[in-house]
């Protein structure tokens, strides 16, 4: 007989809004995080010699391969929670925000994960700092991010999930919120 599945929560939010800081505080208390595809995509394509590979055509669907493909992936053993930084329900908003159309694969990606609950319906929504510590792969205005957290809100609640608010604050206390919040979820 196979394991259970485990539990897998999805930690969003707009650009800089401090999820990945959050997620290895979740890492190093033993959590199974799943890394964000979108900055890897971003990394990747760079390294290629691709200064703004978000402004490709493929982007998006980019995006959405690894996502799946790192969902499928084996999960540690023992692991009854995985975390997610982001989901396909991101990249819908990403798509929506950059006013592009959204792929056959994100479609039926997206309206699979909602027919078969592979996320819990509770989402943490991680809220803006105030401020964007600009990367190779964050090149987004503090106004542009406040922006985009809108699409991000609005395609999670057009799909039936419940925002869980994790306001600014130090990292370990925001953990703190969402591993309290994993645990009453049991």
């Amino acid at each position: 007989m196979a394991p259970p599945s485990p539990r897998r929560y999805v930690i969003t939010g707009a650009p800089g809004a401090g999820k990945s800081t959050i997620l290895a505080v979740l890492r190093e208390r033993g959590y199974a995080v799943v890394d964000e595809a979108a900055t890897d995509v971003i990394a990747r394509e760079q390294a290629r010699g691709d200064s703004e590979p978000w402004r490709a055509e493929t982007f998006v669907e980019a995006v959405t391969r690894l996502q799946q493909e790192r969902r499928q992936r084996p999960v540690p053993t023992g692991a009854t929670v995985q975390v997610f930084d982001r989901s396909p329900l991101c990249t819908l908003a990403l798509a929506h925000y950059g006013e592009r159309p959204v792929p056959p694969l994100l479609e039926s990606e997206v309206a699979r994960i909602v027919a078969e609950g592979i996320y819990r319906p509770r989402v943490f929504f991680v809220r803006l700092l105030g401020f964007i510590t600009p990367t190779a792969a964050r090149r987004i205005s503090y106004a542009h991010s406040v922006r985009f957290e809108r699409f991000h809100e609005q395609a999670y609640r057009d799909h039936g999930f419940e925002l869980a608010d994790v306001p600014a604050g130090p990292p370990e206390q925001r953990a703190d919120l969402i591993e309290r919040a994993i645990a009453a979820d049991d």
